[in-house]
């Protein structure tokens, strides 16, 4: 039998830890094994962002559940408005922003305003869709921004509300379509489950303000808060809280957090 050479036996030897070198390689950056993982050693399993998995409904709050609480949360501390938040429609959506439920508090038919529909639907959809994972975004704090001049305006030519979730009478047949539509003044919220966005919820049937509040309510009783808090995507005015990007306009009778803030004057100036 022929011994290798010096020079054949350290070329082999490179070539081995070369082969060993890229196997270990290829192992540590595997890319992760799917959608709806969690990070490792995240308590309880929570979700970080990026990984929410599939987008579904059975995670979310239902009519009933919405319904329940459209009747308990004004009770807890004024929300101000026109009827204090009694004659609400209230919208969730998914992730990708097909609704998921949709009810009203009021049992007189007659009483919650019919174009509040659409427009509760429209705030969960826009809610959910100028979210991310990282950063939520109220439709109350979309005003300023999708005014004429301002870095949004036009915003909501980009997704025309679909006419067929008007069905009426029978609100179930838009469940499960994309409804589209963008609202920009208080009274939709993005949800999330830990630190992944999972939909939007959309509120509308008293003045805008009045509807943030009670969505915000809500939408901790549901315990689906962004990882920031309660109030980390609040409404903010800019008579109480300075000027901002992200001001909304007064509303008649605004109330915020159960303390009276101010009302809309009768022709200009916020």
């Amino acid at each position: 039998m022929t011994r290798p050479t010096p020079l054949a036996a350290a070329l082999i030897l490179v070539l081995g830890l070369a082969a060993c070198s890229h196997d270990n390689d290829s192992t540590a950056a595997a890319p992760p094994s799917g959608k709806g993982t969690t990070q490792a050693g995240a308590a309880g399993g929570v979700a970080m962002p990026g990984q929410g998995g599939p987008s579904s409904c059975k995670d979310l709050p239902d009519a009933t559940q919405l319904k329940q609480w459209l009747n308990q949360v004004p009770a807890e501390a004024e929300v101000g408005g026109l009827a204090g938040g009694r004659h609400e429609w209230a919208v969730v959506v998914d992730r990708e922003g097909r609704l998921c439920a949709i009810t009203e508090t009021d049992p007189d038919p007659t009483m919650p305003w019919p174009g509040s529909k659409g427009i509760a639907m429209a705030k969960a959809f826009t809610a959910n869709a100028f979210s991310s994972d990282k950063t939520p975004m109220s439709t109350a704090r979309l005003y300023t921004m999708s005014q004429p001049g301002r870095s949004l305006w036009g915003a909501g030519a980009g997704d025309p509300f679909n006419p067929q979730c008007l069905e009426a009478p029978d609100t179930s047949k838009a469940v499960g379509k994309v409804c589209g539509g963008v609202i920009t003044f208080g009274g939709g919220l993005p949800l999330y489950r830990g630190k992944t966005k999972v939909g939007g919820l959309g509120l509308s049937g008293d003045t805008p303000c009045a509807d943030h509040e009670i969505a915000k309510r809500i939408r901790h009783a549901a315990r689906l808060d962004p990882p920031g808090g309660a109030t980390v995507d609040d409404i903010t005015y800019s008579s109480k809280d300075g000027a901002s990007v992200y001001t909304h306009p007064l509303c008649p009778n605004t109330w915020r957090n159960g303390q009276k803030i101010g009302t809309a004057p009768p022709a200009q100036g916020y």
